[in-house]
């Protein structure tokens, strides 16, 4: 988008600059600049399935429905058109079995469950799985006469393969891990990420309505699984019932229960999956079995089921904002969704698949999910509170609008191109879900059956709504905060802060209104920190009914929130109906939430500033005595004269100083060696390389720059293969440069970049940054190896989420079912 596009509205707003960098980073593809560039190819692409003759009415209608409205999710508006082998799908189910190779009961094993996964998000889709079935800790294990390792120790298998393979797009797929409330192994996995473990996972926990009555009438409930446990255990109690399902422990379902929300309360997880509801109110309960979600809980999904995404933005059908005629146009809205429902339908057909299994099931149901962004912006440009029974009933009408229209036009597409295969009118009607649709809906039905099993779901929306919705709020959610500083890392290494402020908040102030002090805002401007648990749960409660799949909601309370207000959060939910729910609070082990711009900051005791010192700019002399700590890397590259390998050392040094008026510790390269004996003499310029980095280490130059220039010296000889990139299709290719020394600097660069000083692109890691990884290793050290030390103070936890590609923290959070950065407001993936 150029700086002459416009957001459409009653004002002539220009773009954000985050909309613009999302845009960019995100979704345009080659020369394209604009969202109407990205609109364009996806209009074509989908269109591209329709009879031959129709295709250029189609790509002008799809055309249109984005333009007025429909944001498809990101895989599609990322890949679509693109002729790659991503997938345009964005998240899937993936089984897992009990055995380690073999399949059981019509599971894959579990290295071959792995194996799909990693292929599933090398082509760009996130995975959710129930690992319900992996016997429990010491089980037998009879064919090798030896005991399970449960199933937390086999997650930590599906994290690590997670944080190697990059998906399409050059991010990590999103996982969700869920486990039955009745696995005799529930307490490890409720506490397996206390401490930040399984970073790349989110965790749900699955509960039955069985289970949910026992806490409810503080009764006693049992920990089973099919797998035998191990003598110990039946020594202790453990038992097999008539059924065949042996009995490890029963439990108080409250005790169980409560370590559940304290967990939640200080963890922001597990979240919750309501089993039970999920499959009552399955549209194919007759043929699938529900276990687990997408990573971010807004698709229920059978085994190798799919997330076909896409949302309707609602503030674009909001006439005369901020005015007394303020009205929202449901005509509109409906002609949006008649389009965007067929655009979903034709994504199935347009998309590449990792797995024949997933398209199996795809193609069995044709299962998609159509929801809205913006409900949060919405309702304040309309004038009304988000947790007002107003607002409530505003969210009511979209939905059922939005069902009814989707559920229509899906009748409409199966009487042009067919019903979904496993169709069956009587027992689908009969289904609580279909049971309430309008009388004269379900008479078309039954007349022209269905093209799509399930229609409608409400996804996280954080990175479309920042490039195509000018920062509307995310999804079913109100907005986090009107306005925040994000922190943008800039070419030569510095970084600069910018406004992002929501769509709503913008348009106000566009229409000339005081926006400089919060509290003078009308009383619609309320965020999700404004607002109790209770009624981000009640604005579930109204939508869920017209949803068919599920939401994803994130209930963010603020650091404060009391625990006795909290902790009756999921039962509540469980009586209202829902079908699962997520918690996010603040606090110390998580980190803070992101940073809000005041424009009433409080006065501040007056402190005599002491001036920063510049850490990566400090001089020394020369080395000093005793040891430091280095690595040292085997590199091997391919020249014109065939295969050379050089090793190469590079030494740290640790730096103290004053940073903001602490003093802290980074660590800095200090020495570039490479150890003698290297094979050919024509390598001896390498020699002079090193020294020459080691010189401007210690002098306190730019050693990003410097590697970076090197990376830039070409030589006559040809290209030079070192390493290797990762493609938009998630295939590896070599790496070629233009010289040996080229490779070198590219070689060094890595070296750097694992060890945290380079980000992956090359550039110098902030100074704040260092400090806080360098504490946060020490820290590390203090408890795994000097636990003697008992008389030191406490140590206090640090965020521990994963690496931010923007400023480099170890901050990623999940916010409103996104990850966000707590350091520096950046926003990635949401599922």
């Amino acid at each position: 988008m150029n700086a002459n596009e416009k957001i459409l509205g009653i004002t002539d707003m220009a773009p954000q600059e985050i909309s613009l960098d999302v845009l960019l980073e995100k979704y345009a593809k080659g020369d394209e600049a604009t969202i109407h560039d990205v609109q364009a190819r996806v209009a074509k692409a989908l269109a591209a399935v329709e009879q031959a003759d129709a295709q250029a009415y189609y790509e002008e209608k799809f055309l249109w429905a984005q333009k007025n409205g429909f944001v498809p999710a990101g895989r599609i508006n990322s890949a679509a058109g693109m002729d790659l082998h991503a997938t345009l799908i964005n998240c899937f189910v993936q089984p897992v079995g009990d055995s380690v190779s073999s399949p059981t009961d019509g599971k894959p094993g579990i290295y071959a469950a792995l194996a799909d996964a990693a292929e599933t998000m090398r082509r760009g889709g996130g995975v959710g799985y129930d690992f319900s079935s992996i016997r429990p800790k010491d089980a037998l294990v009879r064919g090798t006469r030896s005991r399970a390792s449960g199933p937390v120790s086999f997650m930590q298998v599906f994290n690590a393969s997670c944080s190697t393979v990059e998906s399409a797009g050059a991010r990590r797929g999103a996982q969700m891990g869920v486990l039955r409330g009745d696995h005799p192994d529930i307490l490890e996995f409720i506490r397996s990420k206390d401490e930040g473990g399984l970073t790349n996972f989110n965790i749900s926990i699955g509960v039955t309505d069985e289970f949910m009555h026992a806490v409810a009438n503080d009764g006693d409930f049992c920990l089973v699984h099919k797998a035998e446990p191990s003598e110990d255990k039946k020594a202790n109690g453990a038992y097999q019932r008539e059924d065949g399902i042996w009995v490890y422990e029963t439990v108080r379902a409250r005790d169980l229960w409560d370590i559940v929300m304290k967990s939640t309360y200080d963890h922001a997880e597990p979240g919750i999956l309501f089993l039970s509801r999920m499959n009552a109110e399955n549209n194919l309960y007759y043929c699938e079995k529900i276990e687990a979600t997408n990573p971010c809980a807004e698709q229920p999904l059978p085994d190798y089921g799919c997330c076909c995404l896409g949302s309707v933005n609602l503030t674009r059908f909001i006439k005369n904002p901020f005015s007394a005629s303020v009205k929202f146009d449901f005509t509109a809205f409906q002609e949006v969704v008649t389009v965007a429902t067929r655009m979903l339908d034709n994504v199935l057909d347009a998309t590449a698949w990792p797995l024949d299994q997933q398209q199996e099931e795809a193609m069995s149901k044709r299962r998609v999910g159509l929801g809205f962004l913006g409900l949060g912006s919405a309702l304040v440009m309309l004038g009304v509170r988000y947790d007002s029974e107003e607002g409530r009933e505003f969210a009511r009408q979209v939905s059922e609008t939005m069902r009814d229209a989707a559920y229509l036009a899906s009748a409409e597409l199966a009487k042009e191109k067919g019903a979904f295969p496993l169709f069956d009118s009587k027992q689908y009607l009969a289904g609580s879900f279909a049971q309430r649709l309008p009388k004269n809906l379900r008479a078309i039905i039954k007349k022209n059956g269905l093209r799509n099993s399930h229609l409608l779901s409400i996804a996280p929306t954080g990175t479309i709504t920042l490039a195509f919705a000018d920062n509307a709020s995310n999804g079913i959610e109100p907005a986090f905060s009107w306005v925040y500083n994000r922190k943008k890392r800039m070419a030569v290494g510095d970084a600069r802060i910018y406004e992002v402020a929501d769509h709503a908040w913008r348009m106000y102030r566009a229409m000339g209104n005081d926006v400089s002090d919060d509290s003078k805002l009308p009383q619609q401007f309320v965020t999700a920190l404004n607002m109790s648990a209770s009624d981000h749960m009640k604005m579930l409660q109204v939508v869920q009914p017209y949803i068919d799949s599920a939401i994803s909601k994130t209930v963010n309370v603020p650091a404060d929130y009391p625990y006795a207000d909290f902790q009756n959060l999921y039962m509540d939910a469980w009586h209202a109906g829902l079908k699962g729910l997520a918690t996010y609070r603040p606090n110390s082990i998580l980190g803070s939430v992101l940073s809000v711009a005041s424009s009433t900051p409080e006065a501040a005791p007056e402190i005599k500033a002491v001036p920063d010192e510049d850490l990566l700019r400090k001089q020394f002399d020369g080395r000093p005595f005793g040891d430091l700590e280095s690595v040292t890397s085997k590199v091997q590259y391919m020249t014109y004269e065939g295969k050379k390998t050089v090793y190469l050392t590079v030494s740290f040094i640790h730096v103290q100083g004053i940073v903001g008026g602490e003093r802290v510790t980074i660590e800095r390269p200090f020495e570039f060696f490479m150890p003698a004996g290297q094979k050919n003499d024509g390598q001896q310029w390498i020699s002079a390389s090193m020294r020459l980095l080691s010189m401007a280490a210690r002098s306190g130059g730019s050693i990003a720059k410097a590697l970076a220039d090197m990376r830039e010296v070409v030589w006559d000889k040809g290209t030079v293969r070192c390493g290797m990139i990762t493609k938009d299709d998630g295939t590896q290719a070599p790496l070629f440069h233009e010289s040996e020394v080229a490779a070198i600097g590219y070689s060094l660069q890595r070296i750097l970049m694992k060890r945290g000083y380079l980000d992956a692109s090359g550039n110098q890691i902030p100074v704040h940054v260092l400090a806080e990884k360098f504490k946060a290793r020490m820290q590390q050290y203090t408890l795994d190896d000097l636990a003697y030390e008992a008389d030191t103070a406490p140590i206090s936890y640090i965020a521990t989420g994963k690496k931010c590609p923007d400023c480099g923290a170890h901050a990623l959070q999940k916010i409103d079912g996104c990850s966000r950065c707590v350091s520096c407001g950046y926003v990635g993936a949401c599922g």
